[in-house]
């Protein structure tokens, strides 16, 4: 057998569901929050949070939301144990959010587990033991039988235990660990019996966690389950049907959200998805998702930089620039094309309409990102991303013809860089390459008389260092100056098209000025700014002519 060999592993059983629902359903609203970051999230760190670390993140937690937090194992741990002794006693737990801990189906285990509860006011206390085929042949040595003993038996204890403590309003919740690769007909034997044994009831409830453990299919393979549990359990009303999925095969939100629609009420995850092997289910990412559909996740993820900022520097773990959502990279375009389509949809888009923008599935400026950073410039960008940037930074707005020309003189600065080109260097080679306001023509003055429907112009300009006086007529100044030009030189010259704005408002305004002359049959563009909108379409008809003299119109370097 050859050492990558697909022969040796085998598919995931699937579930005979043949009259399934989920496939028909929407998401409508925002399941309930559970962040598991301070128990399941620090568990799979190479070097586990500090006190301070914990604190950190079990504020921004409270501050982003979350109602329900898993805040530790104590009874495996002694930093667990003395963190949620420290958030009891120091009076840290707002009244509408509930601790949860997690505890082995141990009689020792859940009984100091319930010592690291004392004084709470609400707790849920997360009782699991693993029901898998393979770890119950090949970890356990059990039957189904024994399995479901050890469930039974983990209840009465939690049971028991919380009995003694009648002043804390205790919920249970019954991990079947391995669920996603356990027989369903046997989930349901086992969380019956845990249910037989806290007899919940609709006013109040147990909740029912069912995880992948380790994501060993395809996500609809995963809400199948859920669907067969949710629809073969008894006492349905009388249970909170939680999820709790990782991310093996890259597939932890996908399967989150179909089990959602195939009936589950909860989602246990964390931020950014940090969790063991590949990550749990990112609640980050579930939540934006369902806010890109306009429903509300109910947790506050508008400042993402702080979430980041903070999950960083409690975990270790840095976060990718191409994560959904909240990647440094997320909302930015190097693409011509798309660089193109999201400039004219930004334009055309009004603060009254629904959000329309190609590329940007929401506004950037929701999460606090600014639009200075969705468009970036390198060799795989085309003349959308050049006049994008140049508008943004610089206000200039170039017609068409000028952003393609001027966009392949930055494909080959950035080529040439092997790199991105940021806004500075793109105005700069704009204005080398278009502007040339030190070629050998350079403009001294102008006079304009108008005269029977014409306009006629004497003009003055400096031809590499000596003063030419130029006289020509046109229907307007532009096509007056051309006409003197093509009377001094012999040049067949032609405007193929002229455009200009003005950049600022109020007497400080400057005029721009675009044009695209055809000059013995070649076309060249040139540019040129000035406090006289006319002075500055002569300047850029003088610019586009020494574009033509320099190199027959050869970009010049930055």
């Amino acid at each position: 057998m050859k050492a990558f060999d697909h022969r040796k592993y085998r598919a995931a059983p699937v579930v005979n569901l043949p009259a399934r629902q989920w496939p028909s359903r929407t998401i409508t609203r925002a399941p309930r929050w559970a962040s598991v970051d301070l128990r399941d999230g620090n568990q799979a760190l190479l070097e586990p949070m500090n006190v301070g670390q914990k604190r950190r993140l079990w504020a921004l937690l409270v501050k982003l939301g979350f109602k329900e937090i898993e805040v530790g194992f104590p009874s495996a741990s002694q930093p667990d144990y003395d963190f949620v002794r420290w958030l009891i006693e120091a009076k840290q737990i707002p009244d509408d959010v509930t601790v949860q801990v997690l505890v082995q189906a141990r009689e020792d285990l859940i009984v100091r587990t319930f010592e690291a509860l004392q004084g709470a006011k609400r707790a849920i206390v997360h009782v699991y033991n693993s029901t898998s085929t393979v770890q119950r042949e090949r970890v356990f040595g059990l039957d189904r039988a024994g399995i479901a003993d050890i469930a039974r038996k983990g209840a009465a204890m939690v049971k028991r235990e919380a009995d003694k403590h009648p002043e804390c309003d205790w919920t249970f919740e019954y991990s079947a660990e391995s669920f996603s690769n356990t027989e369903m007909d046997f989930v349901v034997e086992v969380c019956e019996a845990v249910m037989d044994v806290w007899q919940p009831t609709a006013a109040k409830p147990c909740i029912i966690n069912l995880p992948a453990t380790v994501e060993s299919t395809t996500p609809n393979v995963y809400a199948d389950q859920i669907e067969y549990f949710a629809t073969h359990v008894s006492r349905r009303d009388a249970l909170i049907l939680s999820v709790h999925t990782h991310n093996d095969r890259g597939c932890g939100v996908a399967a989150a959200e179909l089990a959602v629609l195939a009936g589950a009420d909860r989602v246990e995850g964390t931020l950014l998805g940090n969790g063991e092997r590949t990550g749990n289910m990112d609640i980050t990412t579930m939540a934006m998702n369902l806010y890109s559909q306009g429903i509300d996740p109910e947790l506050d993820l508008s400042n993402p930089d702080e979430i980041i900022a903070v999950t960083t520097e409690c975990t270790g773990i840095p976060l990718h620039p191409r994560h959904p959502w909240f990647g440094e990279l997320v909302y930015t375009a190097f693409s011509g094309s798309h660089q193109d389509a999201i400039r004219k949809c930004l334009h055309q888009q009004q603060e009254e309409e629904a959000w329309q923008v190609a590329y940007l599935p929401i506004d950037p400026k929701d999460l606090g990102r600014d639009y200075q950073a969705v468009i970036r410039v390198n060799s795989q960008s085309g003349k959308g991303g050049v006049a994008f940037v140049l508008e943004r930074d610089f206000g200039l707005v170039l017609p068409r013809w000028m952003q393609v020309d001027l966009a392949q003189v930055v494909q080959k600065a950035s080529e040439a860089v092997s790199g991105e080109i940021d806004g500075a260097t793109i105005h700069a080679l704009f204005r080398k390459n278009f502007v040339v306001e030190s070629g050998a023509l350079v403009l001294q003055g102008y006079q304009i008389r108008h005269e029977g429907g014409h306009d006629a112009i004497e003009a003055a300009i400096d031809e590499n260092g000596a003063t030419r006086q130029l006289r020509g007529e046109g229907e307007g100044a532009l096509s007056a100056f051309v006409d003197a030009l093509m009377r001094h030189s012999g040049r067949q010259i032609n405007v193929v098209d002229y455009s200009e704005h003005a950049i600022g408002a109020g007497t400080d305004a400057e005029a721009a000025a675009y044009v695209q002359l055809n000059i013995d049959g070649q076309r060249y563009s040139g540019a040129a700014f000035d406090h006289d909108t006319v002075s500055a379409s002569l300047k850029a008809v003088l610019a586009a002519l020494n574009r033509a003299r320099s190199s027959s119109g050869e970009a010049l370097a930055a």
